[in-house]
């Protein structure tokens, strides 16, 4: 994932957490963040989703590395959670909606599977409130390069702006919504990355080269090598009760 996982992309969920509650992290990757949920309070059971069964292989490496009992790693369709209906007293999910082809679906799935008067907690990115200086033409360009190839795979670089009411038309009730800005990786990180990720997708599968995001690829070609600045993310962060 573009935008990365830190360690406390839970913070804005972990003072709500109460011993006994059985806990979901969504979308939850290699498990970095689903580790910190499952030591913050005691007795918690946590189980974390990934739809790929790698990404869950690894998860579970790290928990015994870390040596976290109280967790454990699903493979799933994250629209189509293994877990019975009221169920679940927290459903936590972070860098997921912005991802997937269906953020609303997987809402209302996570209100399925949440009890009455359970937790909702998810984070989600907003790029167009992303703060970058200097924000030079060529970060423009390769950014909304990157953006079209973002979109282009279902997800939405913009999700962040309407996370606070996809979760209000699930029937979600005392929602509440912030924003909060992370450094999770450099600026100059962030060009090295976006440059791989358009380098990557030049090449069409028909063996054309997309001149869009050749253009964009060069952009961040050249941000890469124009020095160091800074980046923060928007992440905007919303907790609701089902």
């Amino acid at each position: 994932m573009l935008e990365g996982y830190a360690a406390d992309a839970a913070g804005f969920v972990l003072p709500m957490l109460r011993p006994g509650d059985r806990v979901i992290d969504v979308g939850c990757g290699q498990g970095a963040v689903t580790l910190s949920l499952g030591t913050a309070t005691h007795p918690l059971r946590v189980v974390g989703v990934e739809a790929d069964y790698g990404e869950v292989t690894a998860a579970r490496k790290a928990a015994v590395r870390a040596a976290v009992s109280t967790v454990d790693f699903v493979a799933s369709d994250l629209a189509s959670l293994p877990f019975s209906t009221a169920s679940i007293d927290v459903a936590f999910s972070s860098g997921l909606l912005e991802r997937h082809p269906n953020p609303r679906d997987v809402i209302v799935e996570l209100s399925r599977v949440l009890r009455p008067g359970g937790l909702l907690a998810v984070s989600t990115v907003d790029w167009s409130k992303a703060k970058l200086r200097p924000k030079t033409a060529n970060v423009d360009a390769a950014l909304r390069g990157r953006q079209l190839l973002h979109r282009r795979s279902g997800g939405d670089p913009f999700a962040g702006r309407r996370v606070a009411e996809w979760v209000e038309r699930a029937g979600f009730r005392e929602v509440r919504a912030r924003a909060r800005y992370r450094q999770d990786i450099g600026y100059r990180e962030l060009a090295r990355r976006v440059e791989s990720e358009l380098a990557s997708a030049i090449q069409t599968d028909d063996g054309a080269r997309d001149q869009q995001l050749a253009s964009a690829a060069r952009s961040a070609w050249m941000w890469v090598r124009d020095g160091s600045g800074d980046f923060s993310q928007c992440w905007m962060e919303v907790l609701a009760t089902r």
